[in-house]
């Protein structure tokens, strides 16, 4: 059995969720997946897949070897194409990865509109809370929030106006001591996300110090979902720290206010990131030439929306 090719049906099982899935996207049988993963088990001498009748999940050297796949089967597509014809059109799948808000609500219209100008392309979009391993999760393109540090990846900037924002409904404004300053926060119920930091938040110096201020915290409430923190603060159950974007919406409505305006850290850049050498890849280059100005328009009106917002509804 050709082991690239076997190192693709293995790829296409993680991605699908199932040995039947990558079947049915490879046009195979069960069993003939089945002898592909057999057949890298056996090369490797180590088991990459545990199987039940219900699930498969990857060992720990599963996880190693995949990720080599991944790098390789890259390897292989970049190199078919540096010969190929530069104007080739975009086909196949392309990986988007994005933060769940603005990866629902911001990149997915974009994407849908991508889909509709390149029939030959389909996209898996996965929407994340963390920052994900490009290259050793096979992903094509990601779009991220905050600054970069210095990598292999090749970043176009699309927005540099996101601000990390503190807000807390009117009722618990209400029922609780007045918020002037950062240091008031120590004794105000915080709700936080594994992403905006846990035990802490970092605001700029005082007037007079250059030492930025670190408050730190003993959260009532911990979630790895911004949607959760954000129902949580509409609630009244605490204060807690989004992205503009995240709070537009329940501002405007005035189930938010936003607070401690003076102290905002600076602004944040967004980026769509791309593994270096993907940029020849033809689905590759087109999304970025395609989704970078949308984006840029789409992040320009976002931050001005958030500047109209912030000036009705401070505290």
């Amino acid at each position: 059995m050709d082991r690239i090719d076997a190192m693709k049906v293995f790829v296409a099982a993680l991605e699908e969720g199932s040995l039947a899935g990558a079947g049915r996207r490879l046009g195979r049988s069960p069993a003939a997946v089945s002898r592909a993963i057999a057949f890298l088990e056996n090369h490797v001498g180590a088991e990459l897949l545990h199987r039940t009748t219900r699930s498969m999940k990857l060992s720990e050297a599963g996880e190693r070897y995949a990720a080599a796949c991944r790098r390789v089967l890259t390897d292989l597509e970049e190199a078919d194409l540096s010969v190929a014809d530069e104007r080739a059109a975009p086909r196949g799948v392309l990986t988007v990865s994005a933060p769940p808000i603005s990866g629902e609500e911001i990149l997915r219209p974009i994407v849908d509109a991508y889909l509709e100008a390149y029939p030959a392309v389909s996209v898996n979009l996965v929407l994340l809370d963390r920052h994900a391993n490009l290259v050793e999760e096979g992903i094509d393109i990601a779009l991220r929030v905050g600054e970069l540090p210095d990598s292999s990846m090749i970043a176009v900037r699309i927005g540099g106006d996101v601000k990390r924002v503190i807000v807390a409904s009117p009722r618990y404004l209400a029922a609780n001591p007045r918020i002037v300053e950062p240091g008031d926060l120590a004794r105000h119920r915080i709700v936080t996300t594994t992403h905006f930091g846990q035990e802490a938040w970092i605001f700029p110096p005082a007037a007079g110090s250059s030492v930025p201020r670190s408050i730190h915290f003993r959260p009532r409430l911990v979630v790895n979902s911004v949607r959760a923190a954000l129902a949580s603060a509409v609630q009244g159950i605490g204060v807690t720290r989004l992205y503009t974007y995240h709070v537009a919406e329940q501002v405007e409505q005035g189930a938010l206010r936003i607070i401690l305006r003076d102290a905002e850290p600076p602004a944040l850049p967004v980026h769509l990131l791309t593994p270096h050498g993907r940029t020849s890849v033809p689905k590759v280059r087109a999304f970025m030439d395609f989704a970078a100005p949308r984006l840029r328009a789409e992040f320009a009106r976002l931050s001005a929306q958030a500047g109209a917002l912030a000036a009705n509804s401070s505290v």
